[in-house]
């Protein structure tokens, strides 16, 4: 009241004993509401500036817009000249008059004003200004009522002219406005009939313009989703449209541009932060300013508690104490409504930085070559998009509370001051004294996660690595030691986030207990400087420190939040300063080639590619200096020309394609290419999608070209055979085609795409010999690229022979570049010794031969490669999501997690907590109420400090209890999750994983495993607090005020309706938003992969476009939760205002003694005041953090939908003997085998012998069944009939990995993992040094080896520091180590050129004597010298002999095979 008295000296500021005073109707009635008229008619203005009037008025309407809006102008003008003439003859005439009379003036005016501008119709049509023309003449009754008191009868019938001026234009405006908006639907259904497609089209962006504000502060958008969220399960095209402004493309570009201006500045060290300062800083800042207000607006609820209980304890009976109890109600709604739009647009803010920084992340993949991503690992750059973007994201939480909450502090500190003076110093020493604690906790949380996020990158790595492979490690029999390498990994990132959770424990401690001990030192001091504590005191107090208590708990978190954020945008920073992906350009005038003495010119217009002594390696721009791959290469190709490119397993081959392409680092020299570039690995690289999708590329559908393209690459009688044809769905990596499909596809790609250079890596060695020789005739050597620059790395002797180049490669130089005819009679002859002369005239005699085995042969996809494609669009489907809401047993498996023990410790130290904390507030209310007067009525000062700190010292320690048991209830929680989903995973069999992405198993290992770690602890602990501290208010206020009980019932009724009616939506947005999150993860590792291909096909663009269609699928899933969850936040905030209100007027009813029912003493009525105050923020957030917990259960949920997979068949006994097999018999009896009841049996009853010792060739078309002998026999797939016999003992009968540890195999896909090359060899480490040189001499591999380091070289992640050949060398030299009896390689041979393919074939012919061998191979050079050979057709074996017998009988399949092979 202190402000009134000042701005009304002299006179009653609210109540003259019988009516409201003069001073406070003009001032807050009358000038308060013309002001905020005023106000309206400006913002309104200002917003619809650019709206036009685009109607036409009837009479009526220019009736009440031209002639009352005169009139009340002219009456204003009339009153303000009256007043004027009072003081001319020197009348009184007091300045709140002259307040009101002119600014209602302004107000007339400015109506005109606004009426003539275009936007006038805008303007005054708008529901809250109409709303508040309305009720506005109800604040002009009190000056009514004065004017009508002087009988003065000119200002008597002025006044009445002016308020039935203001009634009338008022109730017209209503009445308008209702009509025009009657009309107006009207004609917007007509014109929603013919619109209707374009607004569809649209509906992604721009919505929400048509929207009133005051629906926009109401969240009102939402309703329609959450009413059908209530009655069906979401789908995405439920979900609220995005704004334009959100769209992650212009996002992109906004942030992109402030990055390109960091580093323009400063290109040694450019700044993320900086980046997102300039692109966001203004935005963001100006939400600063609301922040200001709505923070500031908190502490008036302490300030007119203090009042009412002042007020109160007076005991006088004018309305101030209504005035300050409906004011506190008032209050709490304003701020609801700043609240949740300061929390609307920063959450928007954060979505639209989100998007920023995530399609940042994906263009610079896409931008940067694999010699600079090799100084990251796939684990690091997966956690920069899934982890590191969150990070920064919340840094726009951190940064405003960096500076609002001490603001918040120092505000209820110097409020303390005013209450009780120097007495909140003994407070503040401890809040100083946990400054430097905090500090030195916060510097060790900051090393803690730095050391954390190591460990984590290299988890998700290793996890990433297991998946890719688990087909291969389980043939291996390794996945259990994996499982160990990463339990290893595991147990270091769980170190250091144990030290993180357990110094954040301590940080809980500290905080939670300050405003407890705040409390004790600050009234403890206080009476002890003999003053006397009063209710008005304590309690004013004590809402001053429960507006403490969430800054304070806060701090911490945002200290650490701010130290993530930091450490993530370095991390950031660093990955985008990485050089991006660009050809070194040279002049080309005319360059010249120098090889075997001989001088070869070619003018720029013949040339497409020339480099000139170039030395190129692998290292990236920050690492040391590796030694050259590519060592001074001279070499000019020509435009239109063959080159094969040759030499033996790691020659350099595929190192000089990717030279050209530009992701290796060019140390001298320089290179030149003209023309697009289309490009196929070695390991084709197939994305997810539609066959047809994998063949355009993002290029445009042109039918004829797509068909012979189909045909040239052998894939249209395969596309024949595919449920869905060429729209088949092909999963991840092309789990569902063989190897040889894959290579065609790519292929495929390469060819359509119409490049200027096709730069092919070993395309045919993955395809057998007939569809390779169809290939290379129709699609290498075809019209359809006959035009074109290729660029062939072969092995094959019939490419070589028609090359119009061959280039010798050898250790990174050429050795020789010549035509197929000179290097016949060169040094390097031995690369064509397998070709005969005729090798030209049997492929012109057997071509119309293949082209009518493509005709009538079945070329199905091999069976080994599990699924048809057309079952894999019923398999590979949208992520399942779950309905309803979060079952118990989630929320019981969890608490199993953590331990019941932990559980009910954690529980039980919570409610005794909040019971002490009530206690202690308790015994302030019995205090002041003993020593009321002055008068201690019982026991001394002493006495009560006393107990006030036995109740402190107990809260204390209980809060230290309740901290430490959440940290290590979370921490066990969360390292069983880890243990048993990886177990169930480890166990899962072979099909799972190809019909499950691993990006979508990877999202439980990296982002919903982080949730368990370290959000879903965090929210739980929020929630448990919340909970309890509504319990002890519920408590205090039913024993204070009786009449709170009836308000218990309804108050139940309503929460948990709207609670219900909120969840039901909000559950399955989360869902829909986990299941959004996976495809961009997904697609992100895809792209990953396959960055190399996309870099040379110039598709970054299209691929981006995809990328940010997710983003904004992701984005609008997000919106909408927001939205929703702030829905329910304002209304329950609004209701919990009213209980206030409730309350304290209750309060002053009672004080007054109009009730029967006496509320007790002032002590407990200021209790009940100061516990119903925080009911706003509490009640609002213990929906919000349960709602949040029930999301953040979403990723228990998700992990334990893996927990229950399938598991594969282990089953059996361990094998008879240690040396079992012995003989290395091997029998297939009627083995009968299906990977899907659905598709068509792989193998069908199949029967055959194999005796021990023996070499087995299996040869047959691509999906005859080769590799599914192999599957069968290392149990891989169950078998529908029949059994397998190994040394007369079926393998049924032995327990599945030791049946796989005792066979040796070579896969088609050779494997190499991150780590020493010695643990490649051997990771159990059970073989000698010794012996694996040996192997490694055999294999050819001892001097390339001991070249690169020894024993002791770092593989590279996926074995890329070898070549392809050389892997499949060193997994040949693996297999020799294993000394089994039973030897299986697939296809092992086919990335090695024909003479290290030799060698190898005797390598095995010579140590494998006694040993069985099963040899899957495509050339059949490769399996002449076996003792027996199996040839299957369609899962069925059709002839089986010696090899050589089969020759001569030309009749035979396997005679037919070796005709069209060129051997």
């Amino acid at each position: 009241m202190d402000l009134l008295h000042l701005i009304c000296p002299g006179s009653p500021s609210v109540w003259d004993g019988n009516r409201l005073s003069e001073c406070f109707s003009n001032i807050v009635l009358a000038f308060g509401g013309n002001v905020v008229t005023i106000f309206m008619i400006a913002m309104l203005g200002i917003t619809n500036r650019n709206i036009q009037r685009t109607w036409r008025m009837n009479f009526f309407e220019k009736a009440v817009f031209y002639v009352l809006p005169i009139l009340g102008a002219s009456l204003s003008f009339l009153d303000v000249a009256f007043m004027l003439n009072t003081a001319y003859h020197g009348g009184l005439v007091t300045y709140h008059s002259w307040l009101f009379r002119c600014s209602r003036f302004a107000v007339w005016a400015l109506t005109i004003l606004a009426l003539k501008c275009l936007c006038g119709s805008s303007i005054f049509y708008n529901r809250v200004l109409c709303f508040w023309w309305a009720i506005k003449p109800l604040l002009m009754i009190p000056n009514l009522q004065a004017t009508f008191r002087s009988l003065e009868v000119l200002a008597c019938l002025n006044e009445s002219c002016m308020f039935l001026v203001d009634v009338m234009l008022g109730v017209s405006l209503n009445v308008i406005r209702v009509k025009r908006a009657s009309s107006k639907s009207r004609q917007l259904e007509q014109s929603l009939l013919s619109f209707n497609e374009d607004a569809e089209a649209n509906s992604h962006m721009g919505s929400g313009t048509a929207e009133s504000y005051w629906d926009l502060v109401t969240f009102k958008s939402i309703a329609k989703v959450m009413n059908r969220g209530v009655i069906k399960q979401l789908d995405f095209d439920d979900l609220l449209s995005l704004p334009s402004d959100m769209d992650p493309s212009s996002c992109h570009d906004g942030l992109f541009s402030c990055w390109q201006d960091q580093w323009n500045c400063n290109s040694n060290e450019p700044s993320l932060f900086k980046a997102l300062y300039c692109a966001y800083g203004w935005s963001y800042l100006r939400l600063g300013l609301l922040k200001v207000v709505n923070d500031l607006l908190g502490f008036a609820g302490p300030l007119l508690l203090n009042k009412l209980i002042r007020s109160l304890q007076r005991g006088s009976g004018n309305v101030d104490g209504y005035v300050f109890a409906i004011s506190l109600g008032l209050t709490s709604i304003v701020k609801s409504f700043l609240d949740t739009q300061y929390t609307f647009h920063l959450a928007k803010l954060k979505l639209k930085l989100r998007s920023s920084i995530m399609t940042i992340i994906y263009k610079k993949c896409l931008s940067v070559s694999l010699a600079e991503q090799a100084q990251f690992s796939s684990g690091e750059i997966q956690t920069f998009m899934s982890i590191d973007a969150d990070r920064t994201v919340n840094l726009c939480n951190s940064f405003h509370d960096m500076w609002s909450l001490p603001l918040q502090i120092g505000v209820a500190l110097y409020l303390l001051y005013m209450q009780v003076k120097f007495a909140f110093a003994a407070g503040v020493a401890i809040t100083v004294l946990l400054i430097p604690v905090n500090k030195w906790i916060s510097t060790l949380i900051a090393a803690a996660t730095k050391n954390m996020m190591k460990q984590k990158d290299e988890r998700i790595r290793r996890t990433g690595e297991l998946l890719s492979h688990i087909r291969t490690l389980k043939m291996y029999g390794w996945e259990l030691i994996f499982s160990n390498w990463l339990l290893k990994t595991r147990s270091l990132e769980v170190k250091h986030l144990k030290t993180r959770k357990y110094l954040d424990a301590w940080c809980v401690f500290f905080w939670a207990t300050t405003p407890t001990l705040f409390s004790l030192f600050t009234f403890g001091l206080y009476t002890l400087m003999g003053h006397q504590l009063d209710a008005a005191t304590v309690f004013t107090c004590l809402a001053l420190f429960n507006t403490l208590i969430s800054p304070l708990n806060s701090f911490p978190w945002v200290i650490n939040g701010l130290i993530d954020a930091f450490i993530s945008t370095n991390r950031l920073s660093r990955f985008l300063s990485c050089p991006e992906h660009q050809y070194e350009q040279c002049a080309v005038g005319s360059s010249s080639l120098v090889s075997g003495g001989t001088k070869s010119h070619f003018s720029s217009d013949r040339v497409a590619v020339v480099m000139y002594d170039a030395c190129y390696n692998w290292s990236s721009s920050n690492m040391q200096q590796l030694s050259p791959v590519i060592d001074h290469v001279s070499l000019a190709i020509p435009k239109g020309s063959l080159v094969a490119v040759i030499g033996e397993v790691g020659s350099g081959k595929s190192s000089l394609l990717n030279a050209i392409l530009g992701e290796m680092r060019l140390i001298c020299g320089s290179i030149s290419s003209v023309g697009s570039v289309a490009y196929v690995p070695q390991v084709p690289w197939i994305m997810s999608g539609t066959l047809c999708e994998n063949v355009l590329f993002g290029k445009k559908y042109d039918s004829k070209r797509y068909s012979d393209t189909l045909q040239a690459c052998a894939l249209d009688v395969d596309i024949s055979l595919m449920a869905g044809g060429d729209m088949a769905y092909i999963g991840e990596k092309g789990i569902n085609l063989s190897g040889g499909q894959r290579a065609r596809l790519a292929l495929a790609r390469a060819i359509y795409r119409g490049a200027d250079i096709l730069m092919l890596d070993d395309v045919l060695s993955a395809v057998d010999s007939q569809v390779a020789q169809w290939i290379l005739n129709h699609a290498i050597l075809g019209p359809l690229t006959e035009q074109n620059t290729r660029v062939l790395c072969t092995h094959n002797p019939q490419a070589i022979s028609l090359a119009d180049m061959v280039v010798v490669m050898d250790k990174g130089h050429i050795r020789w570049v010549g035509s197929p005819a000179d290097l016949t009679i060169s040094q390097y002859s031995a690369f064509f010794s397998t070709m005969t002369a005729s090798t030209s005239h049997e492929s012109h005699d057997h071509e119309h031969e293949i082209s009518s085995m493509r005709a009538n042969e079945d070329l199905q996809q091999d069976n080994s490669s599990q699924l048809n494609a057309g079952e894999v669009q019923e398999i590979i489907e949208e992520e399942e999501r779950k309905e309803g809401k979060v079952e118990f047993a989630v929320y019981r498996n969890y608490a199993a997690f953590s331990g019941w023990l932990v559980a009910v410790i954690i529980f039980l130290a919570a409610i005794s907590m909040q019971a002490s904390r009530n206690g202690n507030d308790l015994w302030l209310s019995y205090w002041v109420d003993t020593t009321k007067g002055g008068i201690e009525l019982a026991s001394s000062t002493s006495f009560y400090l006393v107990v006030l700190c036995i109740f402190c010292i107990v809260n204390s320690i209980l809060t230290l209890v309740r901290a430490f048991s959440f940290a290590y209830g979370g921490l066990r929680a969360a390292v069983t999750v880890h243990e048993i989903l990886l177990q169930r995973l480890i166990d899962a069999p072979v099909k799972f994983f190809n019909q499950t992405p691993s990006g979508r198993i990877l999202n439980r290992f990296s982002s919903d495993l982080y949730t368990i770690d370290d959000s879903l602890p965090f929210i739980l602990n929020i929630l448990l607090a919340n909970f309890v501290g509504l319990l002890g208010i519920v408590v205090i206020l039913s024993y204070v005020q009786i009449f709170f009980l009836f308000m218990l019932l309804p108050f139940w009724y309503i929460y948990s309706k709207l609670q219900l009616f909120y969840r039901s939506t909000s559950r399955e947005l989360r869902r829909l938003d986990s299941v959004t999150r996976s495809p961009i993860y997904a697609s992100f590792t895809e792209t990953l992969d396959g960055s190399s291909t996309i870099r040379a096909f110039k598709s970054q663009n299209f691929f981006f476009t995809r990328f940010t269609e997710q983003i904004v699928l992701y984005q609008r899933t997000s919106l909408s939760e927001l939205t929703a969850s702030l829905w329910l936040s304002l209304r329950l905030q609004l209701w919990a205002a009213f209980i206030i209100s409730f309350v304290a007027v209750m309060s002053v009813v009672g004080s007054r003694g109009f009730l029967p029912i006496n509320f007790g003493t002032p002590g407990l009525v200021g209790l009940a005041l100061s516990y119903a105050a925080p009911m706003v923020s509490l009640l609002g957030s213990f929906l919000t953090s349960f709602t949040e917990t029930e999301k953040e259960m979403v990723s228990v949920e998700r992990t334990l939908q893996y927990m229950d997979v399938p598991q594969e068949q282990l089953g059996g006994h361990p094998p008879p003997n240690l040396d079992w097999p012995s003989q290395g018999l091997i029998e297939f009896q009627h083995v009968t085998m299906r990977y899907m009841p659905s598709l068509p049996a792989a193998l069908n009853d199949v029967t055959f012998s194999i005796p021990g010792g023996m070499q087995v060739g299996i040869v047959g078309r691509t999906g005859a069944g080769k590799s599914s002998i192999l599957n069968a026999l290392f149990r891989l797939n169950g078998l529908c009939g029949g059994r397998i016999l190994v040394d007369h003992i079926d393998i049924d009968h032995i327990y599945a990995r030791d049946l796989r540890s005792c066979f040796a195999i070579v896969p088609q896909s050779p494997f190499l993992f991150e780590g020493s090359l010695r643990d490649n060899m051997d990771p159990y480490r059970f073989i000698d040094d010794l012996k694996i040189w040996n192997a490694l001499e055999k294999c050819h591999m001892k001097e390339e080896v001991e070249a690169a380091g020894g024993l002791n070289l770092h593989v590279k992640e996926s074995g890329v520091t070898f070549s392809v050949g050389q892997r499949q060398l060193l997994c040949l030299a693996r297999a020799l180590l294993k000394s089994s009896k039973v030897l299986c390689l697939d296809e092992c041979t086919a990335s090695v050129d024909a003479r290290t393919a030799s060698i190898l074939q005797n390598t095995i012919s010579s140590e494998c004597r006694s040993v069985t061998v099963i040899t899957i191979a495509h050339r059949i050079s490769t399996v002449l010298d076996m003792d027996n050979i199996l040839v299957l057709d369609n899962g069925t074996l059709v002839e089986q002999g010696n090899p050589h017998v089969l020759l001569e009988d030309l009749f035979s399949r396997f005679s037919s095979f070796a005709k069209a092979s060129t051997m």
